[in-house]
C-alpha cells in the first residue's frame, strides 16, 4: 500500500501542515522551516513500504530546512537510516561534523537517531528516501558514524545499482502487481551492505552470500545501463566488474539462466516496451531493434517472433488495434 499527497490539493492554510506531517508519518518527524508556502503548490509525496524498507519520493518543494533536533529524538527514535537519492536539483547534508552537497546521481546515508540537517536549495527538487532498520547493516554505531553526510557518487562502482535500484523501487510505489519488491528491497540492501564496507575497509566482514548477491545485482544493472551498446559481451561484463568470465559465466547460471540469454531477453523486452509506445508508433522497428544493440534486422525478427509469438511489426499492429478498440491484442 502507497500515500500520495499532492500539497496542491490541500486548502492553502493547510498546506504547511500537510507537508510537515507526510514528512514526519513516512520518515521521522523533522522541525521544518519553509522559506515561503507558495512554491508548496508544485509538491508531492509518495510513500510507501516495499518488503523490509520504506520508500518516500518528494517532488517540488522550494527552499527549505529541516532538522532532527535532541529534542525530537528524545520524543521518537525508531532506531532507523536512511539513504537520500538525489534525482533533480540538489540538496545539502549536515550530520557529526560533516556537511556534503548532493547533485542529481549521488546519495547519502543519514541517521536518524542522530542531530542532523537537511537544506533545500530551490524548487525542481526530487528525492528518494530509502529508510531501513539500524541492524540492517551489520555495521557498528561508531562506523555508521564515520559514513553519514558522505557523498556517494551513483555514477560509478556500486553507487550505480543502489541509484538504479532506488529509483525502481519509487516507480513501484502504487503498483499493485509487482510481486518482487522484497526481492528489490533485499538486492538493495547487499549493495548498501557491500559499499559501505568497501568504505570502511572491511569487506572481509561481509558474508561471502552477501558479497555474491551484491555482485549478482551489480552485474545485472550494469547489463541494463549498457543495452543500447551492441559490443556488450561476457568479456566486456567481466572486465567492467574486475572478474573472470568464468565466474561471470557461474553467476548466471545460479539464476538458471546464461549472460547472453539474460541479455536478449533484456533487449527483447526494451523492444516489446517502445513497439506498443503510441509516442514511438512512426518509428522503424529497425531503428527499435538498433537502439537496443540488435546488430541484425533479421535475427532480432526471428528471436522476437520466438518470445512473443508475432513478429515485430505485427505485434506493434495488433497492439495499437487493441490499444484503439479495433482488434485483438498482441499477447
Amino acid at each position: 500500500m502507497s500515500v500520495l499527497l499532492r500539497v496542491e490539493d490541500e486548502p492553502p492554510a493547510a498546506r504547511l501542515d500537510s507537508f510537515r506531517y507526510a514528512l514526519d508519518s513516512t520518515i521521522a518527524p523533522y522541525d521544518l522551516q519553509v522559506e515561503a508556502e507558495g512554491p508548496l503548490r508544485d509538491t508531492s509525496i509518495h510513500a510507501g513500504r516495499v518488503g523490509p524498507v520504506g520508500v518516500t519520493r518528494v517532488v517540488g518543494p522550494g527552499r527549505f530546512e529541516c532538522r532532527r533536533t535532541p529534542t525530537l529524538i528524545r520524543r521518537s527514535d525508531p532506531e532507523l537510516l536512511k539513504i537520500d537519492v538525489q534525482l533533480r536539483g540538489g540538496t545539502a547534508y549536515a550530520q557529526g561534523g560533516r556537511e556534503v552537497a548532493l547533485a542529481p546521481g549521488d546519495f547519502t546515508l543519514v541517521d536518524l537517531s542522530r542531530p542532523s540537517r537537511v537544506r533545500n536549495a530551490g524548487a525542481g527538487q526530487e528525492v528518494v528516501a530509502v529508510v531501513f532498520a539500524h541492524d540492517a547493516l551489520p555495521l557498528r554505531h561508531d562506523e555508521l558514524a564515520r559514513l553519514t553526510a558522505v557523498r556517494v557518487p551513483g555514477r560509478e562502482g556500486l553507487g550505480a545499482p543502489i541509484v538504479a535500484l532506488a529509483r525502481h523501487l519509487a516507480r513501484r510505489l502504487g503498483d499493485r502487481g509487482a510481486t518482487d519488491g522484497t526481492r528489490l528491497a533485499g538486492a538493495l540492501m547487499d549493495l548498501l551492505t557491500v559499499a559501505f564496507a568497501e568504505r570502511l575497509d572491511r569487506v572481509g566482514a561481509v558474508s561471502p552470500a552477501t558479497r555474491r548477491r551484491a555482485l549478482t545485482t551489480s552485474v545485472q544493472s550494469f547489463i541494463d545501463r549498457q543495452l543500447a551498446d551492441p559490443r556488450l559481451s561476457p568479456r566486456t561484463i567481466a572486465a567492467a566488474h574486475h572478474i573472470s568470465p568464468r565466474l561471470l559465466c557461474r553467476l548466471f547460471e545460479e539464476q538458471g539462466t546464461s549472460v547472453a540469454r539474460w541479455i536478449r531477453e533484456r533487449r527483447l523486452e526494451r523492444c516489446r516496451r517502445d513497439l506498443v509506445d503510441p509516442a514511438l508508433r512512426d518509428l522503424p522497428v529497425s531503428s527499435i531493434a538498433f537502439g537496443w544493440g540488435f546488430a541484425d534486422a533479421a535475427h532480432f525478427s526471428r528471436v522476437f517472433r520466438q518470445a512473443y509469438g508475432h513478429p515485430p511489426a505485427e505485434y506493434r499492429r495488433l497492439a495499437h488495434s487493441c490499444a484503439s478498440g479495433q482488434g485483438s491484442c498482441a499477447g
